[in-house]
């Protein structure tokens, strides 16, 4: 039952940014110019990365055409805090204007939080770690399966799942995932393996510019070739000790491991020598 009503709580959520943007004239949420300068960026903002490229773009588009949607905030004793917006904000000011167009909420820090993830996820703004986190996150909140969350988010059960196993990649993995330098798809297959063969073929992905297919083949040959290794007999080993000792005495050299013995002849004379040792 707890998990029942705290998936509608996630609804209501979802119901509640959209009904913020689709009555952005009505009186319950209060359309405001802001100064850019009074505006703190959301603490709880899931995205860590954003495209300078892209930031311009959408800069010089909101510079000649406007802002066609505004950012959401919240009071604050010394301002406000954005709670969903962050490219816009950041691309406004790199346009040096000197306010943005905003609705104002009333919100806490557990609902900033939850905004925030749910305004990235809904507009495709992360990179897949910080879709995977954000996802993650979500289920933790609402005590959801991820099945009720790819339900919730229009999204599908395969996509929550597979996005969030990439947090089971190594930090330098998805620090690679996260920098672009290797795909989702590169990832996906690297699930698995422990950190050092992974470190070892995202090298080779980014300097031999591997695809996905010659990833997975490379793959397929490591696991193979440890397969072969664990199934191999275990080699015996003997004690060579007094056949050394043997061999010494009669003035032959010799190399020795666990389980071989090798005699070494230097002439045609110490190979008769040593037959006719054993005939006697």
């Amino acid at each position: 039952m707890k998990s029942m009503k705290l998936g509608r709580g996630l609804d209501a959520l979802l119901g509640e940014m959209d009904e913020a943007y689709e009555n952005e004239g009505s009186s319950k949420d209060t359309i405001l110019e802001i100064p850019l300068k009074d505006i703190r960026p959301n603490p709880y903002q899931p995205r860590k990365q954003f495209d300078e490229t892209s930031l311009l773009e959408l800069g010089e588009s909101i510079k000649n055409d406007g802002l066609l949607q505004p950012i959401v905030v919240t009071q604050d004793f010394d301002g406000y805090v954005l709670i969903a917006g962050e490219r816009r904000l950041r691309a406004s000011k790199l346009m040096k204007l000197k306010t943005i167009r905003a609705i104002l909420l009333n919100s806490d820090e557990h609902k900033m939080r939850q905004f925030a993830l749910i305004e990235n996820i809904q507009r495709d703004e992360l990179n897949s770690i910080e879709l995977a986190q954000a996802y993650n996150e979500l289920i933790k909140i609402y005590e959801i399966t991820q099945e009720e969350l790819a339900s919730r988010i229009h999204k599908s059960r395969t996509h929550i799942t597979n996005t969030i196993r990439l947090l089971q990649l190594s930090a330098k993995t998805q620090k690679a995932l996260a920098e672009k330098k290797i795909t989702a798809g590169h990832a996906k297959v690297l699930i698995g393996l422990d950190d050092k063969q992974q470190q070892l073929i995202v090298n080779s992905i980014i300097g031999q510019k591997l695809s996905v297919r010659e990833v997975e083949s490379i793959i397929k040959n490591m696991k193979d070739d440890n397969k072969s290794l664990s199934t191999k007999k275990t080699l015996p080993s003997y004690d060579f000790t007094d056949l050394k000792h043997k061999v010494s005495e009669l003035g032959f050299k010799f190399k020795a491991s666990n389980n071989k013995f090798t005699i070494e002849f230097n002439s045609d004379e110490e190979v008769d020598k040593f037959l006719n040792l054993i005939k006697k």
